[in-house]
């Protein structure tokens, strides 16, 4: 069980990095101030996010001189492609393709994830379902985020939507 509660922990440590990675590169190259401040706000949420599970590594036991081999030992490697890709797009500055990899793709798996961790985690672990709590309400808003600029994005590049959907095809595959 502690080995599970180790490599899921893993799992999570990785997928918020890759969102912090993103959700910060994605900064530069939003079109526009709201998408600028939100994604901001957005990389906050996401590096407390990586400082809550590692956390919650270490209180497992790992240590912190183990952190990086543990992970590297533990993690899934299509989490680590999926990552890849993201940053790839996030790097090209493709605005579009980051952020339908990282607030539909991945926040939207990570939304589910989290609350099916909830639901296991409620009576059995509460201090930890509480945290899971703060954690959905913000994989709530960072998915909204990405259904709403994506959307208005398409209404004004309607040729983009081929793109999109290829992208949340490919992107999805690693994903699942």
């Amino acid at each position: 069980l502690l080995e599970d509660a180790i490599r899921t922990t893993v799992q999570l440590i990785v997928g918020e990095r890759a969102a912090l990675a993103a959700s910060s590169g994605l900064v530069n190259c939003a079109p526009d101030y709201p998408s600028k401040n939100f994604l901001a706000t957005q990389t906050l949420d996401e590096a407390r996010h990586v400082e809550i599970f590692t956390q919650r590594l270490f209180n497992l036991g790992v240590s912190s001189d183990d952190l990086e081999s543990t992970i590297d030992r533990y993690v899934n490697p299509n989490l680590v492609k999926f990552a890849e890709v993201l940053l790839e797009k996030v790097e090209a500055k493709d605005f579009v393709a980051g952020v339908v990899g990282q607030n539909i793709v991945l926040e939207g798996m990570a939304f589910s994830v989290f609350e099916m961790m909830y639901a296991m985690n409620e009576e059995m672990n509460p201090k930890f379902a509480h945290t899971l709590a703060g954690t959905i309400a913000d994989e709530r808003r960072h998915v909204g985020f990405g259904e709403n600029r994506i959307g208005s994005l398409i209404k004004e590049n309607p040729d983009r939507r081929p793109d999109v959907e290829r992208m949340q095809k490919d992107m999805s595959y690693f994903m699942l």
